[in-house]
């Protein structure tokens, strides 16, 4: 059974922080760009990660550890989101990084064969 989350004042915060989100993204140009920058820098970040790891050689299981604790929390919050008409603009954020982060470990990885 699903609890109900209390309606506190951050709720509401966050609420009204991506219903704000979700006006200023109607622009197609204004989603498009920030939908490019949320890839570019989980590229970044998954690039990084192994870029890394690799260097250091010591952290390869912590690096890992910490990139599946990532991606669990990025696919849970996924499947829990709320099904709506439109496709929000926060969920598609939520997308565009997972897409960057699995291409930038991916292009790490094919660097080290």
């Amino acid at each position: 059974m699903a609890r109900k989350l209390q309606y506190t004042r951050f709720h509401r915060s966050i609420c009204l922080a991506l219903d704000q989100l979700e006006l200023w993204g109607r622009n197609p140009w204004r989603r498009t760009s920030l939908l490019l920058i949320v890839l570019l820098s989980a590229f970044f970040v998954g690039s990084s990660v192994g870029m890394l790891n690799g260097v250091l050689a010591l952290m390869d299981p912590v690096g890992a550890l910490i990139i599946v604790f990532i991606w669990e929390i990025m696919v849970r919050l996924r499947s829990n989101w709320p099904q709506e008409k439109g496709s929000s603009i926060a969920r598609q954020c939520l997308d565009t990084a997972r897409i960057g982060l699995l291409y930038g470990l991916l292009l790490e990885g094919f660097k080290l064969l």
